[in-house]
């Protein structure tokens, strides 16, 4: 299938968005890329899926989500030197911490999104495009601190309301799905009622599918990583 349209001279033009999963699940992959293409397609974009070739299954602290940076960077790296790489248009960091984006960014002449950088744009602004606060739900404790510093990154830390946490490990939430989904409610719960969120963000890319099943039955507005990160994609793309 040749996901290219030609231009006006005739060359085909770039019409690939590239999503890599600095986890190496393979599932988790080809799940992210089922929930972005349901929002690029539409757009005119054919969405590509690559894995880390190293590093953990779930990056669940700050040492594997610094040491995943190298691997996103060489599988990047590697598809864009590669025969469809001419095709890619854009490249979607598929990890909440957004291992290896800035540098990418400064690298490529493409625009280089995060699913952390793209979930907390959404969660800082309502409908109407005004500020609100926000929150994040997560399974993983000992990324609390790089969650945090995401969103000062970004600027909007006066208007984040913390991390609220899932009481079992991640690895095994991640083996559970439904068990998943029942403590990230009450993580969300906690959020709202306790911290007064207006907004939560489902904090990692594993949690996408559990993040899809609490938008359409929780009453906040719940903060979907991959959409958000595709939306920003769109709008990048837009402004060129």
């Amino acid at each position: 299938m040749d996901t290219n349209v030609a231009g006006t001279d005739g060359k085909l033009q770039p019409t690939t968005v590239l999503l890599v999963n600095p986890n190496t699940n393979r599932g988790t992959t080809a799940m992210m890329v089922d929930l972005a293409t349901e929002t690029l397609a539409p757009q005119g974009f054919h969405v590509v899926g690559i894995t880390a070739a190293a590093g953990p299954s779930m990056i669940v602290d700050p040492v594997s989500l610094a040491e995943s940076e190298v691997h996103v960077r060489e599988a990047v790296h590697g598809y864009l030197s590669g025969p469809d790489g001419e095709r890619v248009t854009a490249v979607i960091i598929a990890a909440i911490g957004d291992p290896g984006r800035a540098r990418l960014d400064a690298e490529l002449g493409i625009p280089v999104i995060g699913i952390g950088q793209g979930s907390v744009h959404a969660a800082a602004h309502g409908p109407d495009g005004s500020t609100r606060r926000f929150g994040m739900a997560t399974s993983t404790p000992l990324l609390v601190d790089a969650l945090a510093k995401l969103v000062a990154d970004h600027g909007f830390q006066e208007h984040f309301t913390g991390v609220r946490l899932t009481q079992s490990e991640p690895l095994a939430l991640a083996a559970d799905p439904e068990w998943q989904f029942q403590e990230l409610a009450q993580a969300v719960a906690s959020a709202t009622e306790a911290d007064r969120a207006e907004a939560v963000i489902i904090a990692g890319g594993p949690l996408s599918a559990t993040a899809r099943r609490l938008a359409g039955v929780t009453a906040v507005d719940i903060i979907q990583p991959i959409p958000s990160a595709c939306q920003l994609v769109v709008t990048a793309l837009r402004q060129e």
